[in-house]
């Protein structure tokens, strides 16, 4: 398989604190992958060192077939990451700062300005172009910090965190244009705090928990992990009466569904089904000399 990432016994340690300890993973090209995990469980960490930001203490990495540690600059050709501070010129204005990077980036002065107009326009800044950026709300300059990663579509984008701060129709916007990169070929990977967005976009998800993988594969199967589906029965405040799992055919459903009738209890009764949530909670609540399954 050919792989755009390629992750092999990573370590980083900061003092006596591991904070990436052995990390083994690969990403095939045109691949969306999502790294979760709670606040100092090492992803940001991680994405320094894929994008060669910050030295590992052991392990390799090779992106696009270029090792980070040997061929920093090749690999640095390849990529663009949008970390999670806006990086643009507040005296500029958001053309201006488009402008430059595509200059920056090798595009002639009249192909620069049509580039930087077109991602004004597809990230809804056109009305705020002429603006100065130190005038933008925290959302806007958000959107900037983003576009200015499309400048020249990279073979591998790296996202930490790409929509904090985006309300609910930029962030489905910014959702729609990470389907539209991968599907043309441009390998994606993710840092999120949301775990709908990675239950959206990902096409697999590693979540770290104390520097390690806890848990690695497709939406689906880490949901899995955590059990099927559940009948639940809620009283009128919506309080948990009575949960009965079930494996999803008609006669488990059938079953669980008569419970209620036959002890007499009143209520709601759902259907649930396992989510990311779950995962999460269940694999970084584990006791640090647990093994994930």
């Amino acid at each position: 398989m050919d792989h755009a990432i390629e992750v092999h016994g990573l370590r980083k340690q900061f003092g006596r604190r591991p904070v990436v300890d052995g990390l083994d993973f690969s990403v095939s090209r045109g691949e969306v992958f999502a790294l979760l995990g709670p606040n100092g469980a090492g992803k940001t960490t991680t994405i320094n060192i894929l994008t060669t930001l910050t030295a590992a203490d052991a392990g390799s990495v090779r992106i696009a077939g270029f090792d980070t540690r040997t061929d920093p600059a090749e690999v640095r050709r390849r990529i663009s990451l949008t970390g999670q501070a806006a990086a643009v010129d507040d005296a500029l204005t958001g053309l201006e700062n488009v402008t430059m990077f595509a200059r920056l980036a090798g595009l002639s002065r009249g192909a620069s300005r049509r580039r930087a107009a077109e991602l004004m326009a597809q990230f809804d800044l056109t009305d705020a172009a002429a603006r100065a950026v130190r005038t933008f709300s925290g959302g806007m300059r958000r959107r900037l910090d983003l576009a200015l990663s499309f400048v020249v579509t990279p073979e591998v984008l790296f996202l930490d965190e790409p929509t904090t701060g985006l309300d609910t129709r930029s962030r489905r916007d910014l959702w729609d244009l990470i389907r539209t990169l991968a599907a043309a070929g441009t390998t994606v990977f993710l840092t999120t705090q949301y775990l709908e967005e990675a239950d959206q976009l990902a096409d697999r998800i590693a979540v770290l928990h104390d520097g390690r993988i806890a848990a690695l594969g497709t939406p689906a199967e880490l949901k899995a992990r955590v059990g099927g589906e559940t009948v639940e029965l809620r009283d009128d405040q919506g309080d948990l009466v009575r949960a009965v799992p079930t494996d999803g055919s008609v006669a488990s459903l059938r079953r669980a569904l008569d419970m209620p009738d036959r002890d007499g209890e009143i209520g709601t009764v759902t259907l649930r089904r396992p989510s990311l949530d779950d995962v999460f909670l269940a694999v970084t609540t584990m006791r640090p000399t647990e093994e994930p399954s």
